[in-house]
């Protein structure tokens, strides 16, 4: 497996792995091309966006953003807000862990303190990923539990 930086080359596989995910959740976001172009890959807040490859395939990916005053999570300004993304038939294999690590690398290099991830209650998948990574729980949305880690 290959952990690298996407490129725009890398939308259509990132497009691939997120719009079923997305059907799963029965959620109304796009995770077409050109909303995984502009939202992870060139999004101006980025910090990194880190694909892994797996024999030529896109098999997850990790967006690591600044958050801003205008974040849809209400995250505090400055701290940096991730999602994470496998496919579903790709889980368990150690890709997350992989993603994280290069993300937390980024982290470290921007000077990031704390990083949110900000999961649907019903996502239980998510909410132990981000527990496995070191996340803790610090907020409850109502219909999302935000989780902070600290940055060292």
């Amino acid at each position: 497996m290959i952990i690298r930086a996407a490129l725009p080359d890398d939308v259509p596989g990132m497009s691939a792995v997120l719009q079923p995910i997305l059907t799963g959740w029965n959620s109304d976001r796009l995770g077409d091309t050109a909303t995984v172009l502009e939202r992870y890959v060139n999004d101006p807040d980025k910090i990194a966006c880190s694909v892994a490859e797996l024999d030529g395939r896109i098999v997850g990916f990790q967006s690591l953003k600044r958050a801003t005053e205008a974040n849809p999570y209400g995250v505090e300004p400055g701290w940096g807000i991730i999602g994470t993304y496998v496919a579903l038939d790709a889980g368990r294999g150690g890709i997350g862990s992989a993603l994280f690590a290069a993300s937390e690398q980024a982290a470290r290099a921007a000077g990031l303190a704390w990083i949110d991830a900000t999961i649907g209650k019903d996502n239980a998948k998510g909410l132990s990923y981000y527990r496995k990574m070191g996340f803790a729980p610090y907020r409850d949305t109502g219909t999302a539990l935000a989780h902070r880690f600290q940055v060292r």
